[in-house]
Order: C-alpha cells, then structure tokens, then sequence
C-alpha cells in the first residue's frame, strides 16, 4: 500500500479572520518544490499558530487524501486548492478507512507512524467561510489525520508513503473517527481505543476518561 504526493505544503502563522474577528492560523498553507527536512516535529518552514492544539511530535505531519476534494467541492460548490485543509501532505487514496493507527510509513528519508485523527477546528470553518464545516467533516470522517515521526530524514516533493509496516490490531483512522464523534457510547470501541498504545495520548487519555463515564 503506498501513497503518491499530490503536494507537500508547509505556511507560516498569519491571520484570518472568524466572525468578525482576526485569528492567528498557519492553515494557508503553499506548495514547495523542493526537499525538505522532516524533523521531530514539523517540516522545516512550517509554523503552527496556536501550539496548544497544534504541533508537536504527535501532529508532526498532517496527511490529507486528495480522494476526497471531489465530495468537497459538490458540496460546498466551489473549486478547492490544495491544500484547502491545512495538510502537509496532500495524497492520493490513503483515505482514513484505509489506514491503520500505527501504521508505519516510508517518506523519503523519514519514517512516520499514524497515530490520530485530524480533530477538525473552526479554522478550517473560518478559511471556507462554512460554520457548519467542522460538523459536517465529523459526520462524514473525511478528517485527514496525523503522523509522528519515527526517523527524521529530507522529503521529496515526489516521494511517496510506502507502507512498511502494517499494525495488527487493525483500528482504522476513520474507527477512530466513529468513536470521538458519532458512535459515543459504543463501550468495546472505548476500551480499544484506550488501551491502543500507538493513539496519540491525548485521544487515549480522553477515552480513559469516557470509559470511566460508563455505568458499572
């Protein structure tokens, strides 16, 4: 299983603007033409706003399938460039049923891990000028998701994301999706989630909590 790049995107923190008030994001972000170096943390050049909720080694690398733009753009009826998500990596296929948590990947040099969903913010409302977008992304699961790195290493933007290897709890990004936002009260897919060591801790710790919730 392997993705090709459509683009590899990096921005820097600018403002945009969210009913009626100006917002520091990096979700415009541009293509670049040439390698970049993949650290722990983020490709060189790209900045994130607000490090509270974004960055670090757990959303290193932010993945986004291009399979999904078509959908976008019928629903929204416009014409979407990449990348419209905010993504580091605009792919084709790699879409979140086809990939695992904690799968683990070839980029170039690097080598990343999936490790959670993309939690969709009002950023990504605010840059399409669609309140009901982060809504609407949860309802579908078309979220994108995010890598951590494994292996730091220079990125191509014509490489591709080979898988190496694949995890064998087999718990899809878009199963991961189901349980945070449309199937709440499904205990067994709690109790996978916080157990999964390969999630991102704070989707694990959160599900630790949700499973303490549960009567009995």
């Amino acid at each position: 299983m392997e993705g090709t790049l459509v683009a590899l995107n990096t921005g820097k923190a600018g403002t945009i603007e969210w009913q009626g008030k100006g917002v520091s994001s990096a979700i415009n972000k541009e293509k670049v033409q040439g390698p970049l170096y993949l650290s722990r943390l983020n490709f060189d050049g790209d900045e994130q706003a607000d490090t509270i909720h974004h960055g670090g080694p757990e959303k290193a690398v932010c993945v986004y399938s291009y399979d999904h733009y078509p959908y976008w753009e019928k629903g929204l009826g416009m014409t979407l460039q990449v990348p419209t998500f905010g993504e580091n990596l605009t792919v084709n296929g790699l879409t979140e049923d086809q990939v695992f948590i904690g799968d683990i990947f070839k980029l170039g040099e690097a080598v990343v891990q999936v490790c959670q969903p993309r939690q969709p913010c009002f950023k990504v409302a605010a840059k399409l000028n669609q309140p009901f977008m982060v809504k609407w992304i949860q309802d579908t699961g078309y979220s994108g998701y995010y890598m951590r790195v494994l292996e730091e290493g220079r990125v191509d933007p014509q490489d591709k994301l080979v898988l190496q290897e694949r995890n064998a709890r087999g718990i899809s990004v878009e199963f991961v999706n189901s349980i945070l936002y449309r199937d709440k009260e499904n205990k067994e897919g709690v109790m996978l989630l916080a157990e999964l060591d390969e999630l991102a801790e704070g989707v694990r710790t959160s599900m630790q909590k949700r499973l303490q919730s549960f009567p009995g």
